[in-house]
């Protein structure tokens, strides 16, 4: 044990700063998220902070010990793209697919391929080249101008919650172009390495790459797609099962390095797998072919976000960005060529596809990001032509730095102007009165609303139900023909002034109630009466609060014998005593300790919740605007304590 410490010393301590490093990474990030700027630029600056070249938390050293992490989260990000490309969810937009993939492929490549090479000549590393060198330069410089980053944009999107047709046929688009731009790029190598060396061209070095490219097809979605069948199928528990996917995906990248290795060694040429192909279509297989999509995708769903945090905070901390300074100039040029080249394939597969002018205008910008595909495509031709190939990688570096930063905000801009976004929308004001809605007509919402109304709430119950086919309660007001739950609806019902949403329907018009409130008004408590009890994290991803009424009374019961004055008190049934949370709005409070606070003798401050977090309270807690407090007391005593902190 004390050999194999020592021997790892130094990686066991790199890994476990990264690791720390990592999780103030995602805390970091959290306050771009306050900017409107998307969380993995966040994530990517800090990585750039704690890099080797500005703060140097993580060494020069961690791009080759810490290879293996990005590794890991590559194929975790191939795997995500491949699950995103479900066939049957995918046929109604295929057509919309096909042609953007056309015009972001095809356009971008030729037009970008033309573009530098009549802007060689201003490119330090192309000045001096043969004609034939600068054309496979310039169709290599193309291929990566079309790699996009699949992480990049998942990202953004499991952040916005972003669903419909528009993300629908970008997530399509991103997935087809980096199976296909692995394709291009080996080509546009092999014919580059003879055209560059001043050789003629074989015909022998394209059935090399086909070879590899069906080799990788193969094992891919025959021998990784069974394997990962298999690894889902084990009755094991959720996070061996989720170790065991990563070490798949990880292993693709282990067999091709191994592969490359012992081809080179036995048959002195060696032959490269693609580990990004074959877990983009290992993944494709259990998609599509097997039982186990909902699982797979729910696995992938829980990984997700360290994996992200892990990618993206070492992708800025392995940038160099020390040599941005010296490159910048021809950075620019090349940036500007692919952003033209970009919306020139946007507008040409948009109006082919037939899709709306307004997504045509917005259609280049979700492939701005790139990443691990553009690195890794880059440092391929440092290895393969020493000399230009490291200012050649540079500068494309130096491109992919200002894509990294430039990419997540367009993005996310444009599915905004959309409305494809599914993010919380702001909590409204409260305006002095407390309002609730409660969907569903019977007798506990009745009940519910009753009891609301003699605590001072205006309540309103909204019912599919027609006018005439129920008796009014007296003293509720009744929305009635609720229909399909949509904002429209929600407006005739003021839900922008209301704090508390109750459901009492079916779970699947619960939820669509939940997206609406969620996505549309931002209301500060959604309240669910659960049916199913496998439907309860859906509504927990809305941050609803949810009642399984098969457990809660037996909790109640718990409660009762446990605590049962606390309880007894809690549930108002205590004579003359009750339990409240007050919000405070009082700009005068802001700032009191509690030991400061002038409060009836018979008031307990039994809590504090400030953004969305429970902190412990002592005498000396200051209170914030927006602090909800939980006070305990007589009924009067609480009146005049809500009363002080609304001012």
């Amino acid at each position: 044990m004390l050999t194999f410490l020592s021997t790892y010393k130094e990686l066991i301590a790199l890994v476990a700063g990264f690791l720390i490093i990592a999780l103030a990474s995602n805390q970091i990030a959290k306050t771009f998220q306050k900017i409107r700027l998307p969380l993995i630029t966040g994530l990517i600056f800090t990585g750039i902070i704690s890099g080797p070249h500005i703060i140097g938390l993580i060494p020069i050293s961690a791009k080759d010990n810490l290879q293996f992490i990005n590794e890991i989260a590559l194929a975790f990000i191939a795997f995500a793209a491949g699950a995103e490309l479900y066939i049957k969810e995918l046929r109604s937009r295929f057509k919309s697919i096909k042609w953007n993939t056309f015009g972001q492929l095809v356009v971008t490549f030729v037009i970008g391929s033309i573009a530098v090479y009549f802007c060689a000549d201003y490119i330090p590393y192309m000045k001096e080249m043969s004609t034939a060198a600068k054309i496979s330069v310039s169709t290599i410089t193309a291929a990566i101008f079309v790699a996009r980053s699949p992480a990049s944009a998942i990202a953004v999107i499991n952040e916005l919650r972003a669903k419909g047709p528009f993300v629908q046929t970008v997530m399509g688009v991103t997935v087809v172009k980096d199976f296909l731009v692995i394709i291009l790029f080996s080509i546009c190598l092999a014919v580059g390495q003879a055209m560059i060396a001043g050789e003629e061209f074989e015909a022998l070095s394209i059935v090399h790459i086909v070879v590899e490219l069906i080799l990788s097809f193969v094992l891919g979605f025959y021998a990784f797609g069974r394997l990962l069948q298999f690894v889902l199928s084990l009755k094991i528990i959720r996070p061996g099962k989720i170790v065991l996917v990563l070490l798949v995906g990880f292993s693709s990248y282990l067999l091709s390095h191994a592969g490359k290795a012992l081809t080179i060694e036995y048959l002195n040429h060696g032959i490269h797998l693609e580990p990004l192909l074959m877990s983009i279509l290992a993944s494709f297989y259990v998609t599509n072919y097997t039982k186990y999509r909902a699982e797979f995708i729910n696995i992938l769903e829980v990984t997700a976000t360290p994996i992200y945090i892990a990618f993206f905070t070492y992708t800025g901390a392995t940038l160099a960005i020390n040599v941005i300074g010296s490159v910048i100039g021809v950075a620019l040029i090349l940036f500007a060529i692919r952003m033209i080249t970009m919306v020139m394939g946007a507008y040409t597969g948009g109006i082919l596809a037939g899709d709306p002018m307004k997504q045509n205008h917005l259609g280049w910008m979700p492939y701005v990001t790139q990443a691990g595909v553009g690195l890794g495509l880059a440092t391929v031709i440092a290895d393969e032509f020493p000399g230009w190939g490291d200012e050649f990688a540079t500068v494309i570096i130096a491109v992919i730095v200002i894509n990294q930063f430039i990419g997540p905000p367009l993005f996310k801009w444009a599915i905004y102007q959309l409305g494809e976004d599914r993010s919380k929308a702001q909590t409204p004001e409260f305006d002095g009165i407390r309002d609730a809605i409660i969907f569903g007509f019977e007798s506990q919402s009745v009940a519910l609303a009753h009891q609301l109304i003699e605590n001072g709430w205006e309540v309103q119950i909204a019912t599919k139900l027609q006018k005439g086919s129920i008796d009014e309660p007296e003293g509720i007001a009744i929305t009635y023909g609720i229909k399909d739950f949509s904002k429209e609806e929600f407006d005739q019902m003021s839900a922008d002034k209301t704090e508390a949403i109750v459901t009492m329907l079916s779970d699947e018009e619960n939820l669509k109630i939940c997206e609406t409130a969620y996505h549309h008004f931002g209301t500060r408590d959604v309240i669910v009466r659960l049916n199913h009890r496998y439907n309860y994290d859906k509504f927990l991803a809305f941050d609803a609060k949810v009642v399984d009424p098969s457990t809660a009374m037996v909790s109640l019961l718990d409660h009762f014998v446990r605590s049962p004055q606390a309880t007894s008190l809690l549930l108002g049934m205590e004579k003359g005593q009750d339990s409240r949370d007050i919000e405070i709005l009082n700009p005068d409070i802001h700032g009191l300790t509690l030991r400061d606070l002038r409060l009836p003798g018979d008031v307990i401050i039994l809590s504090i919740i400030r953004g969305g977090q429970s902190i412990i309270t002592h005498g000396y807690t200051r209170l914030r605007l927006r602090d909800i407090v939980t006070v305990v007391g007589s009924i009067k005593s609480l009146e005049d304590v809500q009363h002080k902190f609304d001012n």
